[in-house]
Parts: C-alpha cells; structure tokens; sequence
C-alpha cells in the first residue's frame, strides 16, 4: 500500500512538473491572483474545540504527519501568494480530484467513519484533503499553512477541505469544486480545523453544530 501511495504522489507531482514546464498554468494564475482581495481575508479563529474522532485515529496510524507536520515548522505563518504557487495550488486540487474515486468510508471499509490515504484510488472528502496535504507538504509548502478544515456544505452535511493560509486569505482546495476558491467564496459554514500552532490540537470557526460525521464524498 506504501509503494502505491507513493507512485500515487511520483505521479502528482510530475504532473505538476510538466504543466509548470509548459508555461500555460502560470498565466492563467496571474489573472485569477490579481483578482484576490490585496488584504488579508483571514478566518477568525476561536477556542481550542474537540478533536475529529477519524482524524484522532489517523494520527495513532500516521503520527509523523500530525503534530507539526514532517517539517517539524509550525509558527501559525502565511504563505506569500505568487502566480506559480497559486497555479501549483490549482494543479495539485485539480490532479488528486481527477485520480481519486468518490466512495464512502461505509462502502470502502465497511466503517461509518475512516480517515486514510486514499491509496488504492477511493475515498472521501478528507481523504482527498491528507492527499492534497501530504502532496503540497512534499512540494515545500509549510505544513503549518496546510489545515485540514471541517465545514458543513451546500446541503448541511458535514464536510472536510483544505484551507491554505496566505497573505493573500485563505484559500481552499475542495473535492466537489474545481476552481481554488477564498473561503468566504465557498458558500460553506466553517466549523473547526487545525491550529497553526499545533495540528494536533483543533479551533473552533464559529458554527458550534459540528456534524457527527465528516462527509460522504
């Protein structure tokens, strides 16, 4: 399962590569960064909040990508946005969504509730969400930066993406959406996610309704 993960990851990044080799994706990030708020449109966070079950069970099985993250580097900073690592951000969402099959845990491990690597190419929204992580962590980017963020979407249900801070706000990479959007373009009630301080503790976002379960898809 390892290797196949790590193919997995070879194969994103080379992706990644070849598009910034290209010189296509860049341009098109120029005109979406110009179009960002030139201030910082960052969430306001709250109190330290309870830790999501699936992603407590996670860390027991992958405690080297908790806590601070692989880099050791957490100092609650912001990644200052520029046209290649916005387009880096919009190539990693757009890869791992395009090689990630939607399955429910119910179905893929016969568990109400299962954070994993999406190894064998299913898995729902947070597994979406530690691929894109441990990809962009790989890349360079802070893993501090990089936090696993628990929403209710468009119909209520609970939800996971990845928020990205930068000077720029705070971006997010959703499964269920193409285009890297700043989280008060998402439409979502934000619930809970990682502190920058520490990934393996959670902060409250405002809406105290967390849903019992993450996500289907």
């Amino acid at each position: 399962m390892k290797k196949r993960l790590e193919r997995a990851l070879l194969a994103v990044g080379a992706t990644i590569l070849a598009g910034a080799l290209m010189g296509t994706a860049p341009v098109e990030a120029k005109e979406q960064v110009a179009m960002l708020t030139s201030f910082a449109a960052n969430m306001a966070v709250g109190a330290n909040t309870g830790v999501p079950i699936g992603y407590a069970r996670f860390c027991t099985e992958n405690a080297r990508d908790c806590g601070a993250g692989p880099s050791g580097h957490a100092d609650g900073g912001k990644v200052v946005l520029t046209e290649a690592n916005f387009a880096q951000l919009r190539q990693v969402n757009e890869d791992v969504n395009r090689r990630i099959e939607p399955m429910t845990d119910l179905d893929h491990y016969g568990e109400v509730e299962r954070w994993a690597y999406p190894a064998d190419g299913y898995g729902d929204c947070e597994d979406y969400v530690l691929l894109k992580r441990r990809t962009l962590i790989g890349l360079g980017w802070p893993a501090d930066t990089l936090l696993v963020t628990v929403v209710r979407d468009h119909k209520g249900d609970g939800h996971a993406v990845l928020t990205v801070v930068t000077d720029r706000g705070d971006l997010v990479l959703d499964n269920q959406e193409a285009a890297v959007l700043l989280w008060h373009e998402t439409g979502y009630r934000f619930v809970k996610r990682q502190a920058q301080d520490d990934g393996d503790k959670w902060v409250s976002l405002g809406d105290v309704l967390a849903p019992l379960t993450v996500g289907r898809y």
